[in-house]
């Protein structure tokens, strides 16, 4: 996401919910009532960096200004705008590029779909997504995407308002968004509580970030609306870790990717298939 904020706010690693230790069971979708919110400058960790109400934290747009980064000052391109597709990463691999012994053991046997978010280092916005099925011969990987995290990067212990997203592997189990379900795999919660304004980090318009969501269950109930603001780990511990449509620019902790692949994300993954994602920087991810 952004620097931008958003009432609701999803989730940590509670033992249900993340995958490095907790239980494996998980309960089935369920959908909660959707929460009429408007999401103003939204974008904390997606949904929640944390004000103490446990939405996400407000920025206003003389704020989101102050943080311009360079990539707006220079006229750089967004990662929205860059968001194609690539080649291939090469031939299906036994195991997941660049993901060490200690992230792989994290990932449940019964998983088939790896959403796997690598950030180009500790301290960057800056990350590329792929999604990769299990088959007989291994992993095999799609299109590289571009993507934007959280402004600061990333962190092996979040709390809210620290501006980087949680690194660790983390179900997805539900979706939603302000606009229709476009044919989601996942339990869809369409709500007017996805609408977002304001702007973000590098002044990029936030409309829109919301018309698709896919819930990180990170301090987030598996299968719940990604609007739920129960926080199972505490409101501290930050929440609201979203997949959504990159608005051009850094989260508050979110992972922002461009609308046709999220769309295509929100089309493809499967409940039966168990996805996970595989989130953090490229020297956490390989440990």
């Amino acid at each position: 996401m952004t620097t931008e904020q958003h009432r609701p706010v999803p989730a940590d690693e509670r033992p249900a919910a993340r995958l490095d230790g907790g239980p494996g069971g998980f309960p089935g979708p369920r959908r909660a009532m959707a929460v009429t919110v408007v999401l103003s400058a939204l974008l904390s960790g997606c949904a929640g960096a944390g004000s103490g109400d446990g939405h996400g934290e407000r920025m206003s747009v003389r704020e989101a200004g102050a943080h311009a980064g360079p990539r707006a000052r220079a006229g750089l391109p967004s990662a929205a705008a860059t968001t194609r597709p690539s080649a291939h990463p090469g031939p299906a691999p036994g195991k997941l590029p660049g993901v060490g012994p200690g992230m792989l053991a994290r990932i449940p046997d019964r998983t088939r779909q790896v959403v796997l978010v690598t950030g180009e280092n500790a301290n960057s916005p800056d990350s590329t997504v792929v999604l990769y099925r299990r088959t007989g011969a291994g992993w095999r990987p799609g299109a590289v995407w571009r993507a934007h995290n959280a402004l600061k990067g990333w962190t092996h212990d979040h709390r809210a308002g620290d501006l980087r997203s949680p690194v660790g592997v983390f179900t997805l189990t539900a979706a939603g968004g302000r606009l229709a379900d476009p044919g989601s795999g996942l339990p869809y919660d369409r709500s007017g509580g996805f609408t977002a304004h304001g702007t973000g980090f590098e002044g990029e318009p936030l409309a829109g970030s919301f018309d698709y969501v896919i819930a990180i269950d990170y301090n987030h109930r598996p299968g719940s609306s990604p609007l739920d603001r129960d926080r199972p780990l505490g409101a501290s511990r930050g929440g609201g870790i979203w997949l959504h449509v990159d608005h051009g620019g850094p989260t508050h902790g979110c992972v922002g990717l461009g609308a046709d692949h999220m769309k295509e994300l929100l089309r493809v993954l499967e409940p039966a298939r168990h996805p996970v994602i595989v989130m953090g920087d490229a020297a956490s991810l390989g440990a």
